[in-house]
C-alpha cells in the first residue's frame, strides 16, 4: 500500500557522489535481475532488502498477537477482554494515523520509522520480562497494546510513503501485491511457529523472539537508498487535512469505496480478534489449533495476493470487490458456527483469500483514482478507516457478546456488513461502473 506515489525517472539525480553511486550500482543489479511477472518488484534492490526486512518482523509481531490473545484468555478467560486488548491495540490508528500522514511528507521517513521500529521492539521486550515473573495483568497487557499500537498508527504512514521511493513507478501495482503477500505469508509463519513457541517457550518466550525479530526491519533500515524528497513548504495540517476530505467527498467512487472499506472495517475485521475464542472455546483446539486457524487464514490470503500480483491489471474491480467481500462476509458466518476444525480451517483459508481480494480492489482503486497531489491525503483516510474502525467493532462485539453467544455476535456483524454491500452495489452507479 502505497500513501504517495510520486513520478519517478529512470535514474533519479541525486545529491551526494556516495549516494547517486550506490543508487546507480542499484539500477544496474535490477537491470540484470530479470523476475517472473508475479514478482517483478523484487527486482528493485532496495524494495527486496526492505521486503525482507519486513518479512522477518512480521512473523515475531504474528507471533507476539498469538501469545497476546492466548494470554489474554488465561488471564480473564473471557471474550469481553479479548475485545478490550484488541481496542486499546487499534484505537490509536482512528487517531493518530490522519496526523501521522501529514507527518510522513513532512520528516524523514527512515528516521521516523528507526524511531517506531525500535519503540515497538522496546515494548516487546517488556512484555516478555512481565510475562516471564509471572507479574502481568490484563491491564498492562492492555496499556502495552496502546503503546504499541501508538508507534503502529504512526509508522505505518510512513512505511506507505517510503515504499514507492524504492521502486520504478510500473512496479508499484505489483509491490503494493507483495507487500500483501509478505505480510500474509508472515500470518502463516508467526501464528504456527507462535503456536508452537507457546509450547515450548511459554508466551514470555514468543514476546521476547518478537522484539529480536526487529532487528531485521531496523537493519534493512539502515541499507536502503533511495532519492530523498524534495523540502517545501506546507500549508497548515488543518488545512491539508481539511482539503483531503473536500477532495473525497467530490469523487463519487472513491466516496463510495471508503464508505464499504468502512463498512469492512467496524462489522467484519473484527472477526480475527475473536479467532483465540473459537479455538480455545467452542473447537477445543489449544495453542497449536490456534497457530493452524491463523495460518489458514494466512495461507488463503497469500493466495488472493499472488491472484492479484499474477493478474496484473484488474478489471470491473466494482463487480470483483462486492461479490470478493460478500464471500468474505459468508465465511465469518459459517466459521461462526462451524464445531468441526476441519471445516474451520477452510473456512479461515477462503475468509482469508476473498479478504484479500477485496481489500487489494480497495487499495489498487483508490490508488489510481487518487490524483498525485492529494494521494497522501487521500491514502491517510483510506488507512484511518481500515485500520481506525477495527477496534470499535472489536468492543461493539466483546460487548455484545456479554449478551448473546460471541459466535452469534460476530455473525450478525458479518450480515449487516454484507447487506451494506448489497446495498451499495444495488443504488451506487459509480460502484457498478468502477472498471
Amino acid at each position: 500500500m502505497s500513501a504517495t506515489e510520486p513520478s519517478q525517472p529512470d535514474a533519479p539525480l541525486l545529491v551526494g557522489t556516495e549516494e547517486a553511486a550506490a543508487v546507480a550500482r542499484a539500477l544496474a543489479s535490477e537491470e540484470a535481475l530479470r523476475l517472473p511477472q508475479v514478482i517483478r518488484a523484487l527486482r528493485n534492490p532496495n524494495f527486496r532488502l526492505f521486503w525482507s526486512g519486513n518479512f522477518l518482523s512480521n512473523i515475531g509481531t504474528w507471533m507476539q498477537n498469538v501469545a497476546q490473545g492466548w494470554l489474554v484468555l488465561v488471564l480473564t478467560n473471557s471474550a469481553f477482554w479479548l475485545g478490550v486488548v484488541g481496542f486499546a491495540g487499534s484505537i490509536p490508528f482512528l487517531f493518530f494515523t490522519l496526523f501521522g500522514g501529514v507527518i510522513a511528507d513532512r520528516v524523514n521517513k527512515r528516521k521516523l520509522l528507526l524511531v517506531t521500529q525500535t519503540a515497538m521492539m522496546l515494548l516487546a521486550f517488556v512484555l516478555a520480562a512481565l510475562a516471564w515473573f509471572k507479574v502481568i495483568t490484563v491491564w498492562e497487557v492492555a496499556l502495552i497494546a496502546f503503546l504499541n499500537g501508538t508507534a503502529m498508527s504512526m509508522n505505518a504512514p510512513s512505511y506507505q510513503a517510503l515504499v514507492p521511493r524504492l521502486v520504478r513507478r510500473e512496479d508499484l501495482t505489483n509491490a503494493i501485491a507483495l507487500n500483501s503477500a509478505q505480510f500474509n505469508m508472515s500470518r502463516i509463519l508467526g501464528p504456527t511457529l507462535g503456536g508452537y513457541a507457546m509450547v515450548l517457550l511459554g508466551v514470555a518466550g514468543n514476546f521476547f523472539l518478537n522484539g529480536v525479530s526487529f532487528l531485521a526491519v531496523l537493519w534493512a533500515l539502515t541499507r536502503i537508498r533511495y532519492p530523498e524528497d524534495e523540502r517545501t513548504r506546507h500549508e497548515s495540517i488543518w488545512a491539508s487535512l481539511r482539503a483531503g476530505f473536500a477532495y473525497l467527498h467530490s469523487e463519487r467512487q472513491m466516496l463510495v469505496l471508503m464508505w464499504m472499506t468502512a463498512a469492512v472495517s467496524l462489522f467484519g475485521i473484527p472477526f480475527l480478534t475473536f479467532i483465540p475464542y473459537f479455538a480455545k472455546v467452542q473447537l477445543n483446539a489449544g495453542e497449536s489449533g490456534l497457530g493452524w486457524l491463523l495460518a489458514s487464514s494466512g495461507f488463503g490470503a497469500v493466495l488472493g495476493a499472488v491472484t492479484i500480483a499474477a493478474k496484473g491489471n484488474l478489471r470491473h474491480r466494482g463487480v470483483v470487490l462486492t461479490v470478493s467481500g460478500l464471500f468474505f462476509f459468508l465465511a465469518i458466518i459459517c466459521f461462526c458456527y462451524s464445531h468441526r476444525f476441519a471445516l474451520s480451517e477452510g473456512l479461515a483459508l477462503c475468509e482469508g483469500y476473498s479478504g484479500i481480494l477485496m481489500i487489494s480492489c480497495f487499495n489498487v482503486s483508490i490508488q489510481h483514482l487518487s490524483s498525485d497531489a492529494m494521494r497522501g491525503r487521500v491514502m491517510s483516510i483510506y488507512t484511518t478507516s481500515f485500520l481506525g474502525l477495527p477496534p470499535l467493532g472489536a468492543l461493539l462485539a466483546g460487548e455484545l457478546s456479554r449478551h448473546i453467544p460471541t459466535g452469534h455476535a460476530l455473525a450478525m456483524m458479518a450480515a449487516v456488513a454484507a447487506i451494506m454491500f448489497l446495498g451499495f452495489f444495488a443504488f451506487s452507479p459509480a460502484l457498478r461502473e468502477l472498471d
